[in-house]
Order: C-alpha cells, then structure tokens, then sequence
C-alpha cells in the first residue's frame, strides 16, 4: 500500500531558440500539480537549441524565473532543465541470455541487464535517459515483468538517449550561473510525451513532432515507452527568416505577418486581400516604399518552408520504423503547431491523422502557457514529479557519464527494474 506524498516544490526551466520559460508547481498530497507562477522571457544566447552566449542566456533565465518567483510569492534554488538539441541520439541495445525453460527470477533480469554492457556504447557522448523496453520471451516481445514466468531465452532492448558533451556542459553552466542548480537535464520529447500523449497513445504506438523555433524533434513512443528519435534543425523561425528574405522587410515584421495572417493552408480568397506590415521592432511604421503583400503571397512563402520540414518529418518517421498499424498517429506541438492548418498540411502529407497536442494534467496553468509552445515546459514538471523517475540516468557531471562507463549505466538499469516492475 502506498502511503500518501508530501507536498513539494517542483520548478522547471525550457530553455528554447525563441523563449525562455519557467513554471513552478506544487505536488499536493493527492498527487495533483498545482501550478504557482510562471514566467516567460525572449530567448538570447541561444542558436538552434544550443547555449552561443552564457551571459545573455543566463539573463533570460533569471529574468524568466524571477517571473515565476514574484507570482508564485517564493523563491526556488533548483530546477528540472528541458533539452531539445545537442547531438541527441537515440539508439537500441539488444540482449538475450539462455535460461534453460527455468522460472524466472529477479537475478535473471539483473544479469541480463548486465550482459548488455557491451552492447551500450556512447561514442564519447553523455547517456540522459536510460530505460529497458519491454522484455521478449523466446523470442515473443510485450512483456512488460518477467519474473515469474518462463522461458528459454529472455530479451530486451536498453534505450538510450545521449547528447554531446559541450551542449550539455552548456546548458548546465548557463542556469548555475542564474544561481540555481539542475536537478536533470531532460530530453525535450522524454517531458513532452508525458504532458501531450495519453497513456493509450504510447502503449499503441503514436510519433510526436515538436515543431519548435529552430529545431523540430521527431520521436516514436510504443508499449508506454520513447523508442527513438530525429532531430530536425529546422524550425518555424525558418519560416520567419523566409519572409523577411523574401519581401524585404524586418524580422519583427515577418514575425507578426506568419502570426496573424500566415497559414499553411492557401484559399483562392488570399489572392484579395492585401496585408498591413505594420512597425518594425522600434515602432517605425512603414513609408510609401513599404512592398505590397498579399496574403497568397506570404502564404507561398509558408507553403513552401513548411513543405520542406514535413518532407524531412516523413524521411524521419521511415527512419525510425514507424510504419504498419501502429505507424498512423501522429501528434503535433510545439510553438509551429500554432501556425494556421499546420496540422492539416501535416496531415495531407504524411497520409496519416495528425491532432495537435496541447500540455494537460496541471491545475490552475495561465491560458496563456497553456499551448502546444509549453508542452516541454510542463512535461517537465509531470517527469519530476513521476514516480517512475529514477529509471532514467538524469545527467551528472562525473567521470563515468563523460567516459561513458557501461558498469554505472547498468546499476541504474538494475536499480529502474527493482523500484519500477
């Protein structure tokens, strides 16, 4: 029987191309997530996902945590980091041993998980997540506790999520010297799937694109698990940059033109109507020399950009296998799931349904980080509070993480089955 929770503090941090956001949360006794303050600031310092500037990116998250610290009425001293770019890779590590049609027990599954150390290799990269999948007997996989049964060979597969070393050395610098320290670096789409995919969708099989500013994630989740992922380093300020390459005008421009008049659907009605540009970041409007624009204009250039990043979705989501009958669902967020009829784009292209996934499971979350642009940001928050937490690796600056010592990775593994099967 479980005894009942104490209430904690939970904060999170999603460092992003575009924003940097904060949200701090309390876990009732009944387990609910309670959302206490949020804070938002423009991203600076940071390229593709990654940390360029520590001084500028370290000011963003103070200034967005210090946000979340004046609503919330407290201050926090740590944080859960979001991480979507970096060299991530994702890879599968199989292993079988014989066992003769004995029952099996604890100490099977322990050497087991032991025998794959030869087969996880980091190739100098940091291992983030480490988690079996489920176990196969004889050969016959979706089992997801073996002990006690039997078999004559007993199978699994060990994913891995590694990043590069710099990236992640960064990232961590960045938000200790906004005064805080990480509790973990989690994989953007290891929070998102918990916050936008519902429990059958990762049991049955389901790819989650994370359309974000710079960087596009592709992952596949089947049996209740992430079993791999892409990294698409494109992303809607693409599309952004397009426009203001295209027609001349400033970013801040483009920026408003794809937010309040862009769409990835066209309508022979476009071709009518002619859109203001409005001010540049200073406040100076345009003069007589301003182009003309109508909207079929901008929505050729959309069209076109966002084209390009579904082809590279598609050649993702065949990379990975994710085909047949569980190859059909496909789940959009991020800030470019907020595009007009990306979903739809997505959808003709891929030839599968697409729905657009927006963050659930927090009480009392702002409307206004309630949208698929926040969906790491409160993954975060449901994968720190999750029970089943101390299965994944985390991230440690220690020799064996940056050696990648297989004998440490496999004590977790061993310790993950233990708490969590």
């Amino acid at each position: 029987m479980k005894t009942a929770r104490a209430e904690r503090l939970i904060s999170a941090i999603d460092i992003g191309s575009s924003k940097v956001s904060a949200l701090i949360a309390r876990q009732t006794e009944n387990g609910d997530l309670l959302v206490l303050g949020t804070g938002q600031r423009e991203s600076r310092g940071v390229t593709r996902g990654c940390i360029a500037d520590v001084e500028q990116a370290e000011l963003s998250v103070r200034h967005a945590v210090e946000q979340a610290e004046r609503i919330a009425g407290l201050n926090i001293d740590r944080a859960w980091v979001g991480m979507s770019s970096g060299g991530l890779d994702s890879m599968l590590a199989p292993v079988e041993i014989e066992l003769g049609g004995d029952r099996i027990t604890q100490d099977d599954v322990d050497e087991l998980l032991q025998a794959g150390r030869a087969n996880i290799q980091t190739g100098g990269k940091i291992a983030l997540h480490i988690q079996p999948t489920l176990y196969a007997l004889d050969g016959v996989g979706g089992v997801a506790n073996p002990v006690g049964l039997h078999a004559n060979r007993l199978g699994v597969d060990v994913h891995v999520v590694l990043a590069d070393q710099s990236p992640v050395r960064n990232m961590d610098m960045t938000v200790r010297s906004a005064h805080l320290d990480v509790d973990s670096l989690v994989v953007g789409p290891v929070a998102t799937g918990l916050a936008c995919l519902t429990a059958e969708e990762r049991e049955l099989g389901v790819a989650l694109v994370e359309f974000g500013a710079a960087v596009t994630n592709v992952s596949v989740f089947i049996g209740g698990m992430l079993v791999g992922l892409e990294t698409i380093q494109k992303g809607g300020s693409d599309i952004t940059d397009d426009i203001a390459s295209v027609f001349g005008i400033r970013r801040a421009q483009a920026e408003r033109l794809k937010c309040f008049h862009g769409s990835a659907l066209t309508s022979p009605r476009d071709h009518q109507e002619v859109l203001d540009i409005g001010p540049d970041e200073n406040g100076v409007e345009p003069g007589n020399q301003a182009p003309r624009i109508t909207k079929a204009q901008l929505n050729a250039v959309v069209c076109q950009r966002v084209d390009g990043i579904v082809t590279e979705v598609a050649q993702a989501l065949k990379t990975l296998g994710f085909t047949g009958p569980s190859g059909h669902q496909v789940v959009l967020t991020g800030g470019g799931a907020e595009l007009k009829g990306a979903a739809e784009h997505m959808q003709s292209a891929l030839g599968r349904t697409v729905r657009i996934g927006r963050p659930t499971g927090l009480v009392s979350i702002p409307e206004a980080h309630s949208g698929p642009a926040f969906s790491t940001l409160v993954g975060l928050i449901h994968y720190a509070a999750s029970e089943r937490v101390e299965q994944q690796s985390g991230y440690e600056l220690r020799a064996e993480h940056l050696g990648g010592s297989i004998p440490d990775l496999i004590e977790r593994i061993k310790r993950a089955v233990r708490e969590n099967f």
